[in-house]
């Protein structure tokens, strides 16, 4: 993930030194990103319009030959192979995001270490210098990297970042600083972001199943559920992780959430929608 991280650092500190601030780097930097993988996006709502058209066929295979799943196994095989379909290609954009989130959490954690690119062993010297220094003062240490540096009056102009943005500290972990009540804005327009784009994502998943209205929830499949609650778990990690991580992490994920909201209205509508009207 370093690896990754190092090369999304490079680009991040590009625009930064264009911009000169940190969270309006995050914003432009966020939306780069999106462009870059819209085609991955683009497959992915594809593949879920795809898979809700086959869960009618699935139920029917299931029903058919109930109690035989030799032969339901091999009947669903033979179904994804007429509608040429891979049941496991939702598992590659899982993977591209769980690299995106501890790649984009290693950057806003360690900024300097991956944007400015300053020695991590001098960030490590400084760091056990005031661990000893709090140890004897009976003091916890809960210092970002940038903290640290200021601490120890590094004052070279490689490592200073503008992390100032619309009045708040982009440094600050509202862990440490609980009493701020600033320090909650982003992480609770991310929660409001999150459930709206969780409402939108059903709305467009529900319009195809009208005629479906009165089943029974144990006849759901079993696959979608599961989905349903990646939804509402999802956010809900993020919401704890980013309490403990700078709020530029909360800023990069409401930034994101916007655009990935923006992202499914336009697939679904100019694209999806499109390739579905030409198949009727």
């Amino acid at each position: 993930m370093d690896f990754i991280a190092d090369i999304f650092g490079y680009l991040l500190n590009f625009i930064y030194e264009i911009v000169n601030n940190y969270g309006l780097a995050i914003i432009i930097f966020s939306v780069i990103l999106k462009i870059l993988l819209l085609p991955i996006s683009i497959s992915q709502q594809k593949t879920l319009k795809k898979s809700q058209k086959m869960q009618e066929k699935t139920r029917e295979i299931q029903e058919k030959y109930k109690g035989n799943q030799e032969k339901i196994n091999t009947e669903m095989i033979d179904l994804y192979k007429r509608e040429k379909m891979n049941p496991f290609s939702g598992c590659f954009s899982s993977i591209i995001q769980l690299v995106l989130l501890i790649s984009i959490f290693l950057i806003v954690s360690k900024p300097l270490t991956y944007m400015k690119k300053v020695d991590p062993e001098l960030i490590q010297q400084y760091t056990d210098e005031i661990k000893t220094q709090y140890q004897e003062e009976n003091k916890n240490l809960n210092y970002t990297e940038i903290a640290i540096i200021k601490e120890k009056g590094y004052t070279d102009e490689r490592v200073y970042l503008n992390m100032n943005f619309l009045g708040l500290d982009l440094n600050s972990v509202p862990m440490q600083e609980y009493t701020n009540w600033k320090v909650y804005v982003i992480p609770g327009l991310y929660i409001v972001s999150s459930f709206i784009s969780i409402r939108i994502t059903s709305n467009m998943n529900n319009k195809k199943k009208k005629t479906e209205e009165n089943r029974e929830k144990n006849e759901l499949d079993a696959i979608e559920q599961a989905n349903k609650n990646m939804m509402w778990l999802m956010p809900l990690m993020s919401v704890t992780i980013a309490i403990i991580a700078p709020l530029g992490l909360a800023l990069y994920w409401l930034v994101n959430n916007i655009l990935v909201m923006l992202e499914r209205i336009v697939i679904n509508h100019f694209i999806v929608k499109k390739e579905e009207d030409e198949q009727e």
